[in-house]
């Protein structure tokens, strides 16, 4: 079952990359704006690749694939 703090978290990062990435933006820094979005979008990936790795494991356990 997924962990509700991940869901709170990812909200959470949502929620700082948009305003950070808003200020930065506004403030004509738009390379560094890029940069907070793409460091935002790959923290959430990888919190989310990690998720779908023990999905994978607990279907493969499940079913003994392995």
């Amino acid at each position: 079952m997924i962990d509700p703090n991940l869901i709170l978290r990812l909200a959470g990062i949502g929620i700082i990359v948009t305003v950070v990435y808003t200020l930065l933006k506004t403030a004509g820094r738009e390379e560094y704006a890029f940069t907070v979005l793409l460091a935002g979008l790959a923290v959430v990936l990888w919190m989310t690749v990690q998720v779908i790795v023990e999905l994978f494991e607990t279907i493969q356990t499940l079913f003994d694939l392995g």
